[in-house]
């Protein structure tokens, strides 16, 4: 049996070897993998170590007899993960926020009612309610003292007033034969609620459940694809100082092909399982519209999947896409991005276990995606992504990985900093930036702006300091002031005054046409000068609201760009 010190000596050689594409790299990656396939890995990380390098290597395969390879190693990876259980191996290190997920373990959290009805009817076997973490949250438990009395009959005699309420006997008597957890999903889906409250009711509960991976294809080890054609390195990686995103912006636009209902489905329960076995949740893609995905193939084995949102739940004012790569059938990363008119504010997280794998090229493909399908010409990085209140960002740099590709700050003071950060660095090749420094560069956004689809380029800067939270509290401001803080009588009072305003009449609006006509009039109502707007410029607002409810926000965001009058309102507003 190897020395555990020969083992880590190997799993070094194989990380350091898995990333080299140069000739003589593929037979020394191979032989790594051989050896280490036959050892027994008893220690955790060694074996955690073993299980990343597979899946990179799975995304980023030398040949196809490595694929075929790597690929038996992760099908069966599931016996080392239960080889440690038997010996009664601490598996704490499982758990952790980057290595989660992995075959033949047990995963713990809090989740949304969306993704827990999605899990319980995915994997009903497989999850449960935590019981033995129910009672670590006070106010939770209070909240469902007030709320499993709709469910549960005469609840409130010991709910109310007893201590210490023996809540798995209430529930066990009131299931019945059914399991725990699918009887109260379902409880809650059956109130007179809408799909959102009956969400956020449950939601105030903070529930925990667990659910077992065993040998589950949605687990981390084995959630990847058979792509149709593999995409094998034979040369090495495309680094970061190669991507110009000017370059990248200036090829033609990628095809976006708009998939069917069914195969829609099949994306968003991929990233949902993605995000699942990674303890994230974005609302993106716990709630993506299955009816409306696009799909995006960029050559080397890259290919991207983008939606948005249904009508129901949109935000207000701003349009939602989210997104993924897969490398080879491998899920590498997951893409945000929320606009007006033509800002776009960005979040993209590629997974610990990729980010040597050509990142900076895959986050110029995404950008290429996004202008083609929003028209965007103003890409925006919020400041948690770059350091803020963030410092996993901090300790990897990322304030340079988006400065490098061309984005500035959208602050003068810190670009000047940045500026003098770049002197010191072109004067000394050792310097770095100090997490201090790094620190205060993170609180503004970054910028990179294009010339846009139309050939023009707008004036440069003027989404630096806008943010929809300025709209929203310059809303709430009047909502004071003028109505005494009562929400219900200003939406009234904006959403008439609007009607008036415009010359509509919303008797036969939908829902979701009501809902974006009372969120637009609260911002209308800011604009003093809106009654004296074109008949043509006011029939812009109408269509911008109906658009807001339609079938995707794509033409959505295009014509809040288009409508210039609009737009330097909200910038005005906004900033």
């Amino acid at each position: 049996m190897p020395r555990s010190s020969d083992l880590s000596s190997s799993l070094a050689e194989l990380e350091s070897a898995k990333g080299r594409f140069d000739p003589g790299h593929a037979a020394r990656t191979d032989q790594l993998l051989a050896r280490l396939a036959s050892a027994e890995l008893n220690d955790p990380q060694h074996l955690i170590r073993f299980h990343e390098c597979l899946l990179f290597l799975r995304a980023f395969p030398h040949s196809r007899a490595q694929v075929t390879r790597v690929e038996r190693l992760l099908d069966t990876f599931h016996k080392r993960i239960e080889g440690l259980q038997a010996k009664n191996t601490d598996m704490c290190l499982f758990d952790d926020f980057d290595t989660s997920g992995i075959v033949g373990t047990t995963m713990r959290d809090v989740l949304s009612f969306d993704v827990a009805r999605w899990l319980e009817r995915r994997i009903p076997k497989n999850v449960e309610i935590d019981w033995d973490a129910c009672w670590e949250d006070y106010q939770a438990e209070r909240n469902r003292g007030n709320t499993w009395p709709r469910f549960m009959p005469l609840l409130e005699e010991d709910a109310d007033v007893e201590a210490n309420i023996p809540w798995t006997a209430w529930i066990d008597a009131a299931r019945g034969r059914k399991n725990a957890l699918p009887w109260l999903l379902r409880c809650f889906a059956q109130l007179p609620l809408s799909a959102k409250q009956q969400a956020e009711l449950y939601d105030s509960l903070r529930l925990p459940v667990c659910w077992t991976l065993q040998n589950l294809k949605l687990s981390r080890t084995r959630n990847w694809s058979r792509p149709h054609r593999f995409f094998l390195h034979d040369a090495p990686l495309i680094r970061r100082g190669e991507v110009s995103l000017e370059r990248e912006l200036a090829r033609p636009e990628p095809k976006l092909t708009r998939l069917s209902a069914a195969a829609g489905k099949r994306v968003i329960n991929a990233i949902r399982e993605i995000m699942l076995v990674r303890y994230r949740e974005l609302y993106g893609t716990t709630l993506g519209d299955a009816r409306w995905v696009v799909r995006a193939e960029l050559g080397r084995g890259v290919v991207m999947h983008f939606w948005g949102l249904p009508a129901d739940r949109r935000l207000p004012l701003r349009a939602y896409f989210a997104g993924y790569t897969l490398k080879n059938g491998v899920p590498i990363n997951y893409v945000e991005a929320i606009g007006l008119c033509e800002w776009l504010e960005i979040g993209f997280n590629t997974f610990y276990t990729y980010r040597q794998g050509e990142t900076a090229w895959i986050y110029a493909q995404a950008l290429r995606c996004l202008r083609a399908l929003t028209g965007a010409s103003c890409f925006s990085i919020y400041p948690y992504q770059i350091g803020k209140d963030n410092d996993e960002a901090i300790d990897s740099g990322a304030f340079w990985f988006y400065r490098k590709l061309g984005f500035r700050s959208g602050r003068r003071d810190l670009q000047a900093l940045c500026k003098a950060e770049e002197c010191k660095i072109a004067g000394n090749a050792k310097y770095r930036t100090a997490p201090r420094t790094l620190r205060r560069l993170a609180e503004a956004h970054m910028f990179y702006e294009t010339t846009s689809k139309k050939g023009t380029q707008e004036k440069a800067g003027a989404w630096d300091s806008f943010s929809v939270r300025n709209i929203g509290l310059l809303v709430n401001r009047r909502m004071a002031y003028e109505f005494a803080g009562d929400s219900a009588k200003m939406r009234r009072a904006s959403t008439a005054a609007m009607v008036r305003a415009l010359k509509l009449n919303p008797s036969n609006a939908t829902s979701s046409q009501k809902q974006a006509l009372e969120n637009w009039s609260l911002v209308l109502a800011l604009i003093p000068d809106l009654v004296r707007w074109t008949f043509h410029e006011k029939r812009g607002i109408f269509e911008i609201i109906l658009a807001k409810s339609g079938s995707n926000e794509m033409s959505y965001l295009r014509l809040t760009h288009k409508h210039a009058r609009l737009r330097q309102a909200l910038l005005r507003l906004g900033s």
